[in-house]
């Protein structure tokens, strides 16, 4: 028994350590590149007008609804697998190959349905360009996907810059040239291209074209179920979007767009991150409970750290954050914002229990969760959209509180948790009073200033007080992640 103990502790701190450092370089990944996409998107809302955001948000939406069967859950089932790797990943290659390219004459053929339903013109040509992008990802999607899987996201770093950053020179050039709407579809297209072209340099894997049907039927009975998954969570995370643009004008659902692109990027963006790298070491514990279980509760308390100043930050700051990020001409997007921040704040608790089930061999538990908060979102997202763009941003927040919820009582069930498990990771929330006590004060104090000039003093003022509370109540957390992540020697921990 004592050996069994011993032999778990080993592989949770072989694991955490692998993970850890997965997630330091994937985090160097995401930091540096959403910093840049940050940058550029403020230039080109600084360039172009809110109606220009709308149009491509109105055809990235019908490539949202298209793309749930595109990768046929596949790239999930490849990360779980045990066996017969290499011969599952060329199976899984052609697949991708296949329903790409049938996704992109699919996408060609609904453009103008699309851009009728819409009543906007510009949909058609927008959406027929877009849509070549499901070709160009297949290209190097397994590659992306055994990366993941070797938690080799050092080598990750690669191509995710490189979309970033010829997506961004090409955008901005093209809208500095007047070539308008045009310019976030191109940028967009030729980041994804170069994506695919690095993915093949970083990894010499190559694909053989060949077909191994007893394989590709037990990746699709995985799959099946995180397909599944991801259809209702495109359909419920998207129809925010699909109302506004059905209901409100191109403008109002550019102003939504861009309210929504900070939490999504500072926290939800964070989450998937995270989860890039959780789901395989997760899935190299799948038969240890225990051990399952311990890490799913470090995970939330150190995700609840980091995500909690981001959300209160954006929640306090929101005036002075829109205004200089992307102009006065954005300044409707201020109240959207507060309330998405109180969103994706609650939706990052217990956000990564997902990553649990699918290890485990049960994303079927996914599905049976989603369904109803499905109904109950569309629901409610419907009810406010009747009433304004916060009355959308409000709908979100109900919904998320009830998934929050009802995520709780799955978990407590499969992992053995009480609430008193979870509420002992929240130490957060107290420091979070840390970061109020001082931010609010530096908002109201500024509010006569320039809108740069505050922010930057919200910002340092907050800052401070979180950080102070968090070095009082949770030193030890942050100084054994420095040593997870060998920036702390254990000497020095001693």
């Amino acid at each position: 028994m004592t050996a069994e103990v011993g032999d778990d502790d080993s592989k949770y701190k072989e694991i955490t350590r692998k993970a850890t450092h997965g997630m330091a370089w994937n985090y160097l990944s995401f930091g540096s590149g959403k910093i840049l996409n940050l940058v550029t998107i403020s230039i080109l809302a600084h360039i172009l007008p809110p109606e220009n955001f709308g149009v491509v948000a109105l055809a990235t939406l019908t490539m949202d609804y298209l793309s749930v069967i595109n990768d046929l859950g596949l790239g999930a089932a490849l990360i779980q697998r045990k066996r017969a790797v290499e011969d599952s990943a060329n199976t899984a290659f052609l697949l991708n190959l296949l329903s790409s390219t049938l996704l992109t004459l699919i996408t060609i053929l609904v453009a103008p349905l699309a851009a009728n339903f819409f009543h906007e013109p510009q949909v058609t040509p927008i959406l027929r360009w877009l849509g070549l992008t499901f070709m160009f990802n297949a290209a190097g999607s397994v590659h992306n996907v055994l990366l993941q899987r070797e938690l080799n996201f050092r080598k990750k770093i690669f191509p995710d810059l490189g979309h970033t950053v010829v997506k961004a020179a090409i955008s901005i050039g093209l809208a500095l040239s007047g070539f308008g709407v045009w310019s976030l579809v191109i940028g967009q297209l030729a980041g994804t291209i170069i994506q695919s072209i690095i993915l093949w340099v970083v990894l010499p894997w190559r694909p053989k074209l060949i077909w191994n049907a007893s394989i590709a039927k037990e990746l699709f009975q995985y799959g099946f179920s995180i397909m599944g998954n991801n259809a209702i969570s495109v359909w419920e995370d998207s129809f925010d979007y699909f109302i506004i643009g059905l209901i409100y004008t191109p403008t109002a659902l550019g102003i939504y767009t861009l309210a929504y692109r900070l939490p999504q990027t500072l926290v939800l963006n964070i989450l998937w991150i995270m989860t890039a790298v959780l789901f395989p070491a997760f899935s190299s514990l799948q038969d240890q409970a225990e051990v399952l279980k311990r890490s799913f509760l470090s995970i939330v308390r150190y995700v609840e750290l980091l995500v909690t100043p981001l959300c209160l930050g954006m929640f306090i700051a929101a005036d002075p954050l829109i205004r200089v990020a992307f102009g006065e001409q954005w300044v409707d997007a201020i109240p959207i914002l507060r309330v998405l921040s109180l969103y994706v704040w609650v939706v990052s608790i217990g956000f990564h229990v997902g990553d649990i089930y699918k290890a485990i061999g049960r994303p079927d538990i996914l599905i049976k969760i989603s369904i109803p908060m499905f109904v109950i979102r569309i629901f409610l997202l419907w009810l406010g959209a009747q009433y304004s763009l916060v009355g959308v941003a409000i709908a979100h927040l109900a919904a998320g509180i009830i998934s929050a919820t009802i995520r709780y009582f799955v978990a407590a069930h499969f992992l053995k948790l009480t609430i008193i498990d979870i509420v002992r990771e929240l130490t957060s929330f107290v420091c979070g009073i840390g970061l109020l006590a001082l931010a609010l004060p530096a908002l109201y104090l500024t509010a006569d200033s320039a809108p740069l000039t505050q922010l930057i003093v919200v910002v340092i003022c907050g800052a401070a007080g979180y950080l102070g509370v968090v070095w009082l109540i949770e030193r030890n957390s942050v100084l054994d992640a420095l040593k997870v992540l060998g920036l702390r020697s254990s000497t020095a921990a001693k």
